[in-house]
């Protein structure tokens, strides 16, 4: 048995308003995350070194913290291992950075700082994309390499949560929106 038509187009104009109100209610989506456009392990100069980008979007929450003048911490990490048959793999190098990312509510600028090195943009998206890649990272000298043994890389790049304030910290281990990271193995040739 079937409702009658006037139920069932009551029914159907329902279901489209409480899935228009849905979509209004979250908002427009919006992609977050940290994805890895390139990663090159390159020898040159005597060393071995690393190159990347990422394209990093931050989540509301994020930049929700940042536009209250919370600083937020990157941090790129990679490791350089030695294929052994016989036992676990070696570690050859380990090598990381930091970035620590702030805004500045009084001068309306963000401030990006690399070590002791701090430098100044207009816009976020300037400051991110500074952050997002590096070019000629000595990874490890190659008097250090076997010639005859293969080599690979694990890299990751992350926001750092533990860097937080530590009221900030508290029940941040469920949510998605800090979950920003991506990871990548590398093989050197």
């Amino acid at each position: 048995m079937h409702p009658p038509p006037v139920l069932r187009r009551t029914l159907q104009g329902l279901a489209l308003v409480l899935w228009l109100w849905l979509l209004g209610a979250a908002g427009p989506l919006r992609a977050q995350g940290i994805e890895l456009a390139s990663l090159q392990a390159v020898r040159g100069d005597g060393v071995l070194a690393l190159e990347f980008a990422t394209r990093v979007t931050l989540s509301r929450t994020v930049e929700d913290a940042l536009q209250r003048g919370v600083p937020v911490y990157f941090v790129a990490q990679a490791d350089l291992y030695r294929n052994r048959w016989y036992w676990r793999d070696e570690r050859v190098a380990r090598i990381s950075r930091s970035w620590r990312l702030a805004y500045q509510p009084l001068t309306g600028n963000w401030r990006l700082g690399l070590g002791g090195l701090n430098q100044t943009y207009a816009t976020q998206a300037e400051a991110v994309a500074a952050l997002s890649r590096a070019a000629n990272w000595k990874l490890a000298d190659l008097s250090q390499l076997d010639p005859d043994s293969r080599y690979y890389v694990e890299f990751s790049f992350r926001l750092d949560t533990t860097q937080l304030p530590s009221p900030m910290q508290i029940g941040l281990g469920g949510q998605a929106d800090w979950a920003l990271s991506v990871e990548r193995t590398l093989r050197v040739e």
